[in-house]
């Protein structure tokens, strides 16, 4: 079907269910457009909802781990497919996987009556199932360069129980070091290589982009020695370790040399996303000694990094895997900057550079306004059939 036929096509819901990456990005927009007004509101009194744990560790449990984990399930299970030459899950199976991590998201916001062991069962039964579908694939066809993301997935999940047993514990901090080993992985299998490409397409210096494996292995070590640190709860170890983390995923986004592809937006939103990470942890270390509180870096990494690379991983995935080409719609440049200011702002609210209450209402205006735009410009290709007319 070429391309304006299919967007004429009517809009069918079916069409979400044809291929991972539609259900789950189209959930990633809506639970990323709906959750943080509701935390606003519920932090200003101005709305009260039966959640089955305090307003502030819903907050994080549903951003770290809810809105995470739907992007994580659309990239995985689209990208295993392409990695590992399978047929797609797709139908009646994705509608059961996507209602699980559904019923998780209702269980946690409405089931403040609900018997424990079944909320925390639903957000629990997820991660595994996404997991069994693309370790199985990666099994099969003995790719064991990935399995390290299945080790990263096992550590998330792990810091997922730990914080539903124990929401005061160090398990949102850790997750966030799990989720930044993910990005690294994945942002650093990326990032380089569509760099790479785009400057060979225009006839620029590729070659100035530099990959080290060995530093993938290093920055794979400080991090872990981070987890372990975060975990023991030492701030001279925390400090010092996220110091060297950073300073290893510094020197490695750098050498990619992300201001060559400045001219695209749907590159330079992956480089300066993956930069939050180091900057992130720059700041976990001064939170350390006392500069500044722990909310500064978790923001860095949760609005800047993740909020910020998923939305530019999910704008690039969705055209390329609808058949379109990858020109990004009117108003995404817009939108990835705003999100960059959202991250901006929130932290300087929480350095205490503006107040409080109107640095939060800020910083959440812009993160809504920025995946608004996207739902606005995307949600009709998720709804439609390939531009290509191939399955999917």
């Amino acid at each position: 079907m070429p391309d304006n036929a299919a967007s004429q096509a009517r809009p069918n819901i079916v069409h979400l269910f044809a291929y991972p990456f539609r259900i789950f990005f189209f959930s990633v927009g809506l639970l990323a457009l709906v959750s943080v007004p509701v935390w606003v509101a519920l932090l200003s009194g101005r709305l009260d909802l039966p959640l089955a744990l305090p307003p502030i560790h819903w907050h994080q449990h549903e951003l770290v781990f809810g809105w995470l984990q739907a992007a994580i399930a659309g990239f995985l299970l689209t990208a295993v497919c392409v990695w590992t030459g399978t047929e797609r899950t797709h139908g009646w199976p994705l509608l059961g996987l996507w209602l699980v991590w559904l019923a998780g998201r209702l269980a946690i916001t409405f089931g403040a009556a609900a018997p424990e062991w079944l909320v925390w069962g639903l957000n629990l039964a997820f991660l595994p199932l996404v997991m069994l579908d693309a370790g199985w694939r990666i099994w099969q066809a003995r790719q064991l360069r990935q399995m390290v993301i299945m080790v990263v997935l096992g550590l998330l999940w792990l810091m997922q129980l730990g914080f539903l047993l124990d929401p005061a514990g160090p398990y949102i901090p850790a997750a966030l070091i799990v989720a930044s080993a993910l990005m690294l992985v994945i942002g650093g299998r990326i990032t380089p290589n569509f760099s790479m490409g785009w400057l060979k397409r225009h006839g620029l210096d590729a070659d100035a982009v530099r990959v080290i494996p060995a530093l993938e292995k290093t920055l794979l070590a400080t991090l872990a020695l981070t987890l372990l640190a975060m975990v023991t709860g030492n701030a001279l170890m925390i400090g010092l370790a996220a110091t060297l983390a950073g300073g290893v995923a510094l020197l490695r986004i750098g050498l990619w040399q992300g201001w060559r592809v400045r001219q695209e937006p749907l590159l330079w939103i992956l480089h300066l996303s993956l930069l939050w990470i180091p900057i992130g942890f720059f700041l976990l270390a001064g939170a350390q000694a006392g500069w500044w509180t722990d909310t500064v870096w978790m923001h860095a990494i949760g609005v800047g990094a993740m909020g910020g690379l998923i939305l530019g991983v999910i704008s690039r995935v969705i055209l390329g895997h609808t058949g379109r080409a990858l020109r990004l719609p009117s108003g995404m440049t817009s939108a990835f900057v705003l999100i960059h200011l959202a991250a901006l702002t929130r932290i300087a609210t929480g350095m205490e550079l503006i107040p409080w209450q109107a640095g939060i209402n800020i910083s959440g205006l812009l993160w809504f306004v920025a995946y608004g735009l996207f739902l606005i410009r995307y949600t009709g290709f998720l709804l439609r059939p390939r531009a290509d007319g191939r399955p999917g």
